[in-house]
């Protein structure tokens, strides 16, 4: 099973980490090349790209500045310990054993901007670049232009033959995969909740539902669509009522 899921702003370079496993980055060389255009602009401009805050436009100028090769672990941080937001607190990977952290490892691909496609271990110095960003970088409009090739390239060559392919990302990020080539379906779960009588996405906990469904497939060691719709973190259950597509089950709480 292959599971792809987005990164976060927030970022944690402070905790201790529970390993001294890494891996580099597959598209380091491509990072460097939107890092080089990036650090040519200055916070007022990565202000107005961005649409962050001064202060914020002053921090990423910093760390754009600060981006170097080769990355080490004084330099650098496993990106699945480094990203801080509700997707990651819902995974949890601190607590993960070393065999879950193994099968994390071969299962989970997350979705960058800066770089592209990363492995759970893969080292990430301090960004902030969303998917979305109209950042041209060469003869590319965007970064959708820049990655879709390589990142749809990639799990193609990574998927097998009937593998599950689980997407947990946000739209902005699956974008960047031209799903119409790859070799196996993608399977889009919907985490819905109850709200003033109605049934519907709510943002916050939906993105956190996203990160315990991959802790749950760790747990369970999940490898079949009828495993994943055994889902039940979270207080969530699988609804056959609201699904009306078997590639988009819904989850109910």
């Amino acid at each position: 099973m292959k599971v792809v899921i987005s990164p976060a702003k927030s970022l944690n370079f402070e905790s201790p980490l529970p390993t001294e496993r890494y891996s580099e980055p597959l598209f380091l060389e491509q990072a460097a090349k939107i890092n080089k255009v990036l650090a040519k602009k200055k916070p007022k401009a990565l202000s107005s790209l961005m649409g962050i805050s001064d202060s914020l436009a002053a921090l990423n100028w910093e760390r754009n500045q600060d981006f170097s090769i080769p990355f080490t672990t004084a330099n650098a941080r496993p990106a699945v310990f480094a990203f801080d937001g509700d997707v990651y607190q819902g995974l949890d990977a601190y607590s993960l054993k070393p065999k879950q952290l193994d099968a994390l490892q071969d299962s989970l691909r997350i979705l960058s901007g800066l770089y592209g496609l990363l492995r759970p271990l893969d080292l990430i110095q301090p960004y902030r670049l969303e998917m979305g960003t109209k950042l041209q970088v060469g003869r590319k409009k965007n970064l959708y232009e820049f990655w879709k090739g390589d990142i749809t390239k990639r799990i193609n060559e990574e998927l097998g033959k009937g593998e599950l392919f689980i997407n947990l990302a946000s739209n902005e990020y699956f974008s960047v995969i031209d799903a119409k080539q790859l070799k196996v379906p993608v399977v889009t779960p919907v985490f819905k909740d109850w709200s003033n009588d109605k049934l519907k996405v709510i943002s916050f906990y939906a993105k956190k539902a996203r990160g315990s469904m991959v802790r749950y497939i760790l747990d369970h060691n999940a490898e079949t669509l009828d495993q994943i719709r055994g889902f039940n973190y979270e207080g969530y259950e699988f609804s056959q009522e609201h699904t009306l597509k078997e590639s988009q089950p819904v989850f109910v709480r």
